[in-house]
């Protein structure tokens, strides 16, 4: 609202300072100070009405170290990390841009979605919450109408890099007047052109790209008009596991909100690289027009996990519920696919994937042994991991902090594979 109120002013009244709202920084950086401020000021008032209407957690008992001492510790945090994202976007960010609004819906959806598990586990009593199903059919539904919107909709769309030696009339929009003038400059340029592709970033290969449609050529020379048969279940699919994986994340104290935090400053680096033609042409890689306005989002969002780390590290005064682990999820998977680095998720989010292959693993060799043996075994003392090291005796603030150094080192690895091919 402010991008648009200061442009105004600036463009008919010149008034003076307002041109620096045209700076994605400047409104990066005042989106991550007021997410901060939100998440640290108000997030007090909100644990105090929470604690008023005692929406506690209901912790079972796992034989856990200090488990007993959570009981009745106020939930439904994830509150205070969607107003502290929705405020600063609604406040700093392009509101018509299509990436901004797709971001908006996500944690708008899953919120709710999370809300509703929570409402039912709280005020219902029912430690189970909302059913399973139900949780996949919203994954889903979000899912399709994130991939609809990124396949159908006009602005969604790169621009392919040129060599200087190939440039065209057609290259600069009919000006052949400027075409020796560009081809004296070194390194590559990008085409006026915009072109709508299911071409994704793929590490560890030469031209870092990947096309779904690829996929379907066996079906003849129209394959390309059938890629959303690919593309958009590839979305659900990666929403749908990511959010579920923070959901499993978050289960000792500061660890999702940690680990999504570092996953968010790694997102948000990659998107200003990929809708920065200097940036993008430097790195070779794919130029996506429109994205950078994506930094204003991730800038709240990492301000958000920031400040409710404040009350949310060990010992937690306060737990996210899935109100806010949902939601964490489904903005990290949605991001990734809309600057199409979706395909670097199993290494950024590599604490979110061993946790949930930790209870697949877990689960389906109980079962196994079950069947064959008449007796179920485990691989894990428990799962997800973070309990199997909990019962290690390890304590869960050095649990948490050993996450955190292996997502960093995670994030560092990300940010190196875009050099590596």
């Amino acid at each position: 609202m402010l991008y648009y109120l200061f442009r105004y002013l600036d463009n008919n009244f010149d008034f003076p300072g307002a041109g620096v709202f045209q700076y994605i920084s400047f409104r990066a950086a005042m989106a991550i100070i007021t997410s901060l401020i939100i998440s640290l000021l108000f997030g007090k008032t909100i644990i105090r009405y929470l604690h008023r209407k005692q929406v506690g957690e209901t912790v079972r008992d796992l034989g856990l170290e200090g488990q007993k001492e959570k009981q009745g510790t106020p939930t439904m945090g994830g509150f205070i990390i969607l107003a502290a994202i929705l405020i600063p976007t609604l406040l700093f960010a392009r509101l018509l841009n299509v990436y901004v609004i797709l971001m908006i819906v996500t944690t708008v959806w899953l919120g709710l979605i999370g809300f509703l598990d929570d409402y039912i586990k709280v005020f219902k009593k029912d430690k189970e919450g909302l059913a399973g199903r139900f949780k996949i059919m919203g994954q889903v539904g979000l899912g399709l109408i994130v991939g609809l919107t990124l396949y159908f909709n006009r602005n969604v769309v790169v621009k392919d890099r040129i060599q200087k030696d190939r440039i065209t009339v057609e290259h600069v929009g009919g000006n052949s007047n400027v075409i020796e003038d560009l081809r004296q400059h070194e390194g590559a340029l990008y085409s006026g052109t915009a072109v709508k592709t299911t071409r994704t970033t793929i590490p560890f290969v030469k031209n870092h790209e990947f096309d779904y449609a690829d996929l379907l050529r066996w079906i003849g020379d129209n394959y390309l008009d059938w890629a959303w048969l690919i593309f958009i279940p590839v979305v659900i699919l990666i929403i749908t596991a990511v959010s579920n994986g923070a959901n499993i994340t978050d289960g000792i104290d500061g660890l999702a909100t940690g680990t999504s935090a570092i996953v968010g400053a790694t997102l948000g680096i990659l998107a200003y690289v990929s809708g920065n033609t200097v940036f993008a042409n430097y790195l070779n890689i794919m130029y996506i027009p429109f994205t950078g306005e994506l930094v204003v989002f991730m800038a709240a969002f990492v301000g958000a996990c920031v400040g409710f780390l404040w009350y949310n590290a060990y010992p937690a005064q306060v737990f996210m519920g899935d109100t806010g682990s949902l939601a964490l999820g489904g903005i990290i998977a949605t991001f990734a696919i809309a600057i199409r680095k979706e395909l670097l998720i199993p290494i950024l989010c590599g604490i979110f994937l061993i946790e949930n292959l930790s209870v697949v693993m877990q689960v389906s060799y109980f079962k196994y042994t079950k069947k064959k043996y008449g007796e179920g075994r485990r691989i894990f003392k428990m799962s997800p991991l973070h309990h199997h090291y909990q019962k290690l005796g390890y304590h869960e603030s050095k649990i948490v902090s050993r996450f955190w150094i292996i997502g960093i080192f995670l994030a560092i690895v990300t940010i190196v594979t875009l050099k590596l091919r």
